[in-house]
């Protein structure tokens, strides 16, 4: 199985993965990553989110659509998991589309999704800077 690798941060998944796609008319032209939640989480974090993009569910997760690289220089607590090019990792089945935002755009904006997934964690945000070269 061939997988490409990223320059900074991790591994590009291997072409043969399922993965989420965004709905037909709608555009990512920042790319898309995905962030996983457990289920239970879901209905806790969508009325704390100051806008919504595409959020799809199974009965295990809910993942929420954001841009890609939303990962630089923070880490998402656990048990929140950030998925590279919005890759669904063991499911049997893509998940169900629960939420489409209005508009031709996928995206829940990352940082409101970060802070309010360390508050429901208990998680104290971090930051860092990216090294410079």
């Amino acid at each position: 199985m061939d997988t490409l690798v990223r320059t900074t941060r991790g591994l590009h998944p291997a072409e043969s993965t399922r993965r989420l796609t965004v709905p037909d008319g709608m555009t990512a032209p920042m790319g898309c990553d995905a962030v996983a939640v457990p289920a239970h989480f879901g209905p806790l974090v969508l009325p704390r989110l100051p806008r919504v993009g595409c959020v799809y569910a199974d009965e295990a997760h809910w993942w929420w659509i954001v841009p890609s690289d939303s990962d630089h220089a923070l880490e998402w607590p656990a048990p929140a998991r950030y998925a590279i090019g919005a890759v669904v990792p063991d499911s049997p089945r893509s998940p169900d589309l629960i939420h489409r935002p209005d508009g031709t755009v996928p995206y829940t904006p990352p940082i409101p999704l970060y802070l309010t997934l360390c508050r429901l964690t208990g998680t104290t945000p971090t930051w860092s800077r990216p090294v410079s070269a």
